[in-house]
């Protein structure tokens, strides 16, 4: 499920980023959700599914950070390199075991472990080396918006894990992130103003919202029944997938410095992952999703 779901977000992104040229980022948001939400809606209600939730404020807290993340890397999208923008938002996993210890170093006491120290720092490094290459004056924002893509993420998939192990459905879950994105990317686009449509502009939002929410569903269903390692670690894919991508379509080539960034950046979310599996409780290695895998 986290290869598959890997592989339909990077193809996702191809095609955000070619309506990029089309449409703002609220505007691509937006369609996103909607195509999702009525989706998925309609699957689950013909399943005999109920859409009432008994956790909403969990959702609410899920879908901000999700919608948040997913927007700014939308916008990194359109202003970087394919695989420059994905890389940066693969650093979710350093980030995810940046919070987890920290907050198990405030609550118990417990020291600050020398792999995430490690994990950090060659994640910032290889996050240095992968933008090096392929960024000009023009690209910071971009770029710190995938920064910020990264960390919101890792609050996200803390949160995605929390309403498994709450008991709520996948497709619940995934129907309130599309609502999510149809009111946040709705005001972001009537700030930023509609594109125009055409056919191929079209195709590609459908597209996006098909490939996302499909994708959306695997992920869910993973985080919810697999192991957040393993899963961490799958996810990783996602930027082989995008970096082929770009090279093939978007003609974007790979320097030795970039490959060694995102070579640092892989290895930084594996030891982070490590870090994690410590500081999971002790029914995580039973196989059931910890409270912030």
């Amino acid at each position: 499920m986290m290869v598959l779901s890997s592989l339909l977000f990077a193809t996702m992104s191809v095609c955000v980023k070619l309506a990029s040229a089309s449409y703002g980022t609220g505007e691509i948001v937006f369609y996103r959700g909607l195509v999702g939400a009525l989706a998925v809606g309609i699957l689950y209600r013909a399943r005999g599914g109920s859409l009432r939730t008994p956790v909403p404020g969990m959702h609410v807290g899920r879908s901000a950070a999700g919608v948040a993340a997913m927007s700014l890397w939308f916008f990194a999208l359109g202003g970087l390199p394919l695989a420059t923008a994905s890389t940066l938002n693969y650093m979710s996993s350093v980030w995810m075991a940046l919070f987890l210890v920290g907050g198990a170093i405030m609550l118990g006491g417990r020291r600050v472990e020398g792999l995430l120290v490690t994990a950090v720092l060659l994640g910032f490094v290889g996050v240095a080396l992968v933008l090096q290459p392929s960024m000009d004056a023009t690209q910071i924002w971009p770029a710190l918006a995938g920064v910020f893509s990264g960390v919101l993420s890792a609050l996200a998939y803390l949160q995605l894990t929390a309403l498994g192990r709450v008991g709520e459905p996948e497709e619940r879950t995934v129907f309130y992130f599309n609502i999510g994105s149809m009111v946040l990317g709705g005001a972001i686009a009537v700030a930023q103003g509609l594109g125009r449509h055409s056919v191929r502009g079209v195709l590609l939002l459908l597209t996006i919202g098909v490939l996302a929410a499909a994708a959306q569903m695997l992920l869910t269903r993973a985080y919810t029944v697999g192991r957040p390692l393993a899963n961490a670690v799958l996810n990783y894919l996602g930027i082989l997938f995008a970096f082929i991508y770009g090279v093939l379509l978007f003609d974007e080539g790979i320097s030795a410095a970039a490959i060694a960034g995102v070579v640092l950046i892989i290895s930084a979310g594996l030891l982070s992952t490590r870090v994690r599996s410590r500081a999971q409780e002790p029914e995580d290695t039973r196989g059931r999703p910890a409270a912030g895998g």
